[in-house]
């Protein structure tokens, strides 16, 4: 993984993009100066294969997902924010759920993308709705001129754990083509302890079965010198029993289909790239036997351009169109953005970020969104590197279609959820003969309001804008790396402090305030060694969770859990042209019983089998 502040990628100025052979042209991180981007490139994500997005954040990043069970729904929470309050996207294009407001990273497989971006704080000027704690972006990223390329990755586990993937690249001079077909199966029947049963006997976990297979393909053309043209498709099916809570009868079923579509025209001059979006998302979601159906339609254009030695600009806007048919109701909406953002760079030690953005949903107008930024390297020498970075941020939510429009209970005259967010960092970069490393400290403190919480009425729930919530926090970021002949390690680390404090009472004997909001560590750490030599690699990773209240007025509590995995890896030389890589990993290593949320039994030791095949 790459650990950087944003500013980092901006040293290349515009122009410099020409040059660039990979489909994609500019990512989250160019005009984000002032905050911190983590990047787990292609090459890393490999190592991932057969794992969900969920499993990659939850033990290898200081982030915390809610997960309900393994391979069930998994919810992110950045700096203290809800599951709602973090924007994700794939390939530019917007994926959380309109309804739901979320999006479930248990049923995003790493094959379906190649590298993620995560942008840590607040950034709704730049990304729109729901960007108040982070986003996530998810890329493909397809070359020119790489030849003909097959892989086959075998994924054997624990619990009924199987998965395959099966890859075909071709690539030209002009052309570009990529087919990935993707099948991950698990019973999920570990073993667990009753908690709700005298003696807390043992049992064996049931109804916990999951079944995903999809489809990605990607083309790229070169029309001519100045034009590119990309499209993407990617269709995901996930069948799901539910696993119940300890000791519940319920046997729940859920399905979930998702199909996505995007295509970019490029168009390079020489200090400017126009792009031209276009993409449509259809979200099909069966709960038992009640069906809830999502078709989103994007249209968008900008243009990133350099109009002097210091100053280059993006300006776009950005149509969607909502159609919604769910049991509860149906709803269609129209949403128009304008958005600008400007990088100020009037030394090579020194820049700045400047973004607006101005959104309208059901024919009304969001408050304008800003934000600035700055990085300054006050100390630079041949072996170290010191870099300032600061950042203030306005941001906002739309309430989700469910919270308007939902029969009975929805309330469509919520207001937005808006959060003011300041942030200060740290960054050192370093190289001492053969060791070389990053690290990052930042402080943050963010305030949300109108804060949406459903509240229990005559007869139903129903939302309100009650909540004020402030959040602060510490994080670290640290990255080593050692080279000594044929022999490289390296260490990497994060931890963060977090407290998310509800400021109201919902009602006169609510004893809420003042208290850290439900399932919100205080304290997520993770470390990671790594060794290798030519052809052999091994991995010790660890992650720690603190604990968790599990209900607003901080009674009841989880305990703190730590994880242990270890792997080692060899790879393998069949002919030529026929290369792998072998993998053997344990997770869990000492058996740790634990819970992520309360009743939901995560399971013990358990073993995996990699195989990678590349023809």
């Amino acid at each position: 993984m790459q650990l950087f502040a944003a500013g980092d990628s901006l040293r290349p100025m515009l122009g410099d993009t020409l040059e660039l052979q990979a489909v994609e042209v500019a990512g989250p991180k160019k005009y984000a100066y002032g905050q911190m981007v983590k990047t787990i490139s292609e090459g890393q994500m490999q190592s991932f294969q057969g794992m969900s997005l969920a499993d990659v954040l939850q033990q290898r990043t200081g982030l915390f997902l809610r997960q309900y069970g393994p391979g069930m729904l998994a919810s992110l929470t950045m700096r203290g924010t809800s599951a709602g309050h973090n924007a994700v996207f794939w390939n530019g294009l917007p994926i959380n759920s309109p309804s739901l407001g979320q999006t479930d990273f248990s049923i995003l497989p790493v094959g379906g993308f190649d590298g993620v971006d995560i942008h840590y704080g607040s950034a709704g000027a730049l990304y729109g709705t729901d960007a108040i704690g982070g986003s996530v972006h998810l890329n493909s990223a397809i070359g020119f001129d790489e030849g003909d390329r097959a892989n086959v990755f075998s994924h054997f586990g624990s619990f009924g754990k199987w998965n395959q993937l099966l890859e075909y690249r071709r690539s030209g001079s002009e052309f570009s083509s990529r087919t990935k077909v993707y099948r991950n199966i698990a019973k999920n029947d570990f073993l667990y302890k009753d908690w709700s049963s005298i003696n807390t006997p043992v049992r064996r976990q049931e109804h916990a079965g999951i079944s995903q297979y999809g489809l990605v393909q990607d083309f790229a053309f070169k029309l001519d010198a100045k034009h590119q043209l990309s499209t993407s498709v990617w269709w995901n099916h996930t069948d799901r029993q539910i696993q119940p809570v300890i000791g519940s009868p319920t046997k729940d079923e859920q399905v979930d289909e998702n199909i996505r579509w995007v295509a970019d025209l490029h168009r390079f001059d020489h200090n400017k790239v126009w792009n031209f979006k276009g993409g449509w998302i259809k979200d099909r979601l069966v709960f038992n036997h009640a069906e809830n159906l999502i078709h989103q339609y994007f249209l968008s254009g900008d243009l990133d351009w350099q109009w002097g030695p210091a100053w280059e600009s993006r300006t776009g806007v950005r149509l969607t169109h909502i159609q919604g048919t769910l049991s509860a109701y149906s709803r269609q909406e129209k949403r128009i953005e304008l958005y600008q953002a400007t990088n100020f760079k009037p030394g090579e030690q020194i820049g700045f970020s400047f973004h607006l953005r101005q959104l309208m949903y059901d024919g009304e107008w969001v408050p304008l969104t800003p934000s600035t930024g700055m990085e300054w390297v006050f100390w630079e020498t041949p072996k170290d590197r010191f870099q300032f970075s600061a950042n203030l941020a306005r941001s906002f939510k739309v309430p989700t279609l469910n919270d308007r429009f939902w029969v009975p209970g929805g309330n469509p005259d919520l207001e937005p959820e808006k959060s003011w967010s300041g942030e200060l960092g740290l960054d050192h970069t370093y190289q001492y003969g053969p060791v070389k490393g990053k690290s990052r400290v930042s402080y943050f403190r963010m305030s949300v309001d109108n804060w949406i919480i459903w509240l229990p009425g005559e007869g139903y729930w129903s939302p309100v804008n009650l909540r004020h919530v402030d959040n602060q926090g510490l994080e670290f970021f640290m990255e080593v790396k050692l080279t000594l002949g044929d022999w490289k390690t390296g260490l990497e680390g994060n931890y963060a402090w977090t407290r998310a404090i509800n400021k109201t009472a919902d009602s006169e004997d609510d004893s809420s305030m003042g208290k850290q909001l439900p399932y919100t560590p205080m304290h997520k750490g993770q470390l990671g060694f790594w060794l290798e030599k030519t052809d052999f690699s091994i991995f010790l990773n660890t992650h720690r969770v603190g604990k968790r209240f599990i209900a607003t007025d901080n009674q009841g509590k989880l305990e703190a859990y730590q994880l242990w995995d270890q792997g080692v890896a060899y790879k393998l030389a069949f002919w030529k042209k026929i290369e792998g890589k072998l993998a053997f990993q344990v997770n869990n290593i000492f058996n740790k019983d634990y819970q992520v949320l309360r009743l939901r039994p995560m399971p013990g030791r358990n073993y995996q089998i990699n195989l990678n095949i590349t023809i």
